[in-house]
This record gives structure tokens, C-alpha cells and sequence, in this order.
């Protein structure tokens, strides 16, 4: 048992008040997953630049000069923000596989969370509330974001563990259900040169969408191909840069409900994670179908299609 939250704003004006409504929403899933959180966010860019979240369990002596190191390495300026245990690189665009390679040179404890153009991913072991604090999520801003409350169930209570996953430039993805067919599927998305670090069946999940959208599906396509190809039971919400999907299987046992209004769409694996968002009582409620993907892009109407069970 699990917590998903997910918001998509449509209204520009929630843009600041992003990781505020997240936070809210993932503290009220403690009680679904109190063994760790995460939540990704989609913040600003900047042209010609790129990010890298990463971790350390010893910050305070990991990230010591890390910035320095790996300027020399990648030929451009990298800058560093520390949060916490985290820090978000801000590295040159395209120099992420150069800069992922040098950090397993410098410090090899150190993990990658995230990678992309707007993406920063910020998960830990400890309550939804003391992690979305030490991050300081509710002071984010951004354009929208999904979190994760985790009750382990199938691995080890660690921050690898935890959810977000991200397996592609700016993709993410969650997971509330279990996967049957992940050991599988992991050595084929290996063979294929996708890049899997846990034994987290949602890893897999997340790697398969980035397998499919790397040989040119849109993340509609792919989700709807998920339905086919992955064995279990699942919802998934996914991030990418411009978008945010949801996709339940044809049995649909996991809860979930979603909310859609001129502001912004929300989801939820339960209403009560939804009643403090503005203009909720006006809100078009409803529970996702099983085996239907629905998707929100920034440049295109917002869509849903249903794949027979």
C-alpha cells in the first residue's frame, strides 16, 4: 500500500504556490507509505543548461568541492545547490553522461536522482513530512509534479528504494500495485542499453516508458503499450517535461481519483489528498477507468484513450 499525489497546473498564477499544494497532498498520505517519500518537481530551465540531482548519505564531506571537480572534467562551468543530502548540479546541456561517469570516478557513493532540463527529484527514508521539510518542497516553484508515500513491501527500506524514479531525460515515474514480469523485463531493457540501478519492479516500470519513448512513442503511446507488455497490478503517474499521464490496469484494484478544473488537474490515490486544493468543490471529480491512459501536455489539449481488456 502506497500514496501518489500528481498536480498539473494549467493556471500560471499556482506556479509558485506548486510545492506548497504538493506538500499538503503528500503529507496526507502518510499513512498509505511512512517509510519514505519523494517528489519530483518541474521547475525552471535555463537555455543551454542542464540539471543532475544526486545524493550522499555523507553530504557534508561528498559534495566538498564537487562542483570544482567536475568543471575540470566536462570543459564548462557546473554550479551546485546543496539541499540537505541532496544537491541539484547545474551542468552545461548534454554533458550528463560525462558528468554521471566522473561522479562514479570521485565518489562512487554518490547517487543520481534525476537528470534533464527542468526536472529535480528530492526522495528519502523518514516520514512524507520530515523529507518534503529537510528539502524545503514547499517553497518550490514550478509548473507541475507527482510524490510518492512508500509502505515497503517487495524491497529493502532505502532512498534507492523510494520512489520517484527517473530512467529518461525529465521522465518520472510512481507506482502504487506490484509488476510480475519485472525480473524479465529488466534484463531485456538492459540488453536494450537502459540504464536500471534497483531491483524496485517500479524502476522497471519508469525504464520501460523510456525504452518506448526513446523508439519514438509519445508517452500516450507508451503508456497504452504498458498495458499490453507489463504483468501485475498497477497505476501509474508519470512526469515528463511537458506532461503528465496516469494509466490503471484492466482490473484497476489500487484507489485512485483525479480532479480537473480551469486551474489545473490533480490526482490522488484517495479524495482526501485533493480537499484542500483551490476551487475543489467546483472541480469535475471522477476515478480513472481501468485500462484508459489519460495525459495533460502544456502544448495540446488534454486527452485519454481506452485499450480494451
Amino acid at each position: 500500500m502506497c500514496g501518489i499525489v500528481g498536480l498539473f497546473l494549467k493556471d500560471k498564477a499556482l506556479e509558485p504556490k506548486l510545492g506548497e499544494m504538493l506538500t499538503a497532498m503528500l503529507i496526507t498520505m502518510t499513512d498509505r507509505g511512512p517509510d519514505s517519500a519523494g517528489i519530483a518537481i518541474y521547475g525552471t530551465e535555463t537555455k543551454g543548461r542542464a540539471k543532475m540531482t544526486v545524493q550522499s548519505d555523507t553530504p557534508d564531506t561528498a559534495f566538498v568541492g564537487l562542483d570544482k571537480a567536475l568543471t575540470k572534467v566536462v570543459g564548462g562551468t557546473v554550479k551546485m545547490t546543496v539541499k540537505s543530502t541532496h544537491a541539484v548540479l547545474d551542468i552545461p546541456e548534454g554533458t550528463a553522461p560525462t558528468v554521471r561517469a566522473a561522479l562514479a570516478g570521485i565518489d562512487a557513493s554518490i547517487r543520481v536522482m534525476s537528470r534533464g532540463s527542468s526536472l529535480e527529484i528530492y526522495k528519502e527514508v523518514g516520514l512524507p513530512k520530515d523529507v518534503a521539510e529537510r528539502f524545503g518542497i514547499a517553497k518550490m516553484s514550478g509548473t507541475h509534479g507527482i510524490g510518492h508515500t512508500r509502505m515497503a513491501t517487495e524491497s529493502a527500506v532505502t532512498t534507492m528504494g523510494a520512489h520517484p524514479y527517473n530512467t529518461g531525460d525529465d521522465q518520472c515515474l510512481v507506482h502504487n500495485g506490484s509488476l510480475s514480469n519485472h525480473n524479465n523485463l529488466r534484463r531485456t531493457l538492459r540488453r536494450e542499453g537502459i540504464l536500471i540501478e534497483t531491483e524496485n519492479d517500479t524502476e522497471v516500470g519508469a525504464a520501460y516508458l523510456t525504452w518506448q519513448m526513446q523508439n519514438g512513442a509519445t508517452l500516450g503511446e507508451a503508456l497504452t503499450s504498458s498495458l499490453d507488455d507489463l504483468d501485475g497490478f498497477f497505476t501509474f503517474v508519470v512526469g515528463t517535461k511537458d506532461g503528465l499521464g496516469v494509466v490503471r490496469d484492466p482490473i484497476a484494484c489500487k484507489p485512485a481519483v483525479m480532479a480537473e478544473t480551469d486551474q489545473y488537474v490533480a490526482f490522488g490515490s484517495e479524495y482526501r489528498a485533493l480537499v484542500n486544493l483551490p476551487g475543489i468543490e467546483n472541480a469535475r471529480v471522477w476515478e480513472p477507468e481501468p485500462a484508459t491512459v489519460y495525459f495533460w501536455n502544456h502544448d495540446t489539449s488534454p486527452t485519454s484513450s481506452k485499450k480494451a481488456a
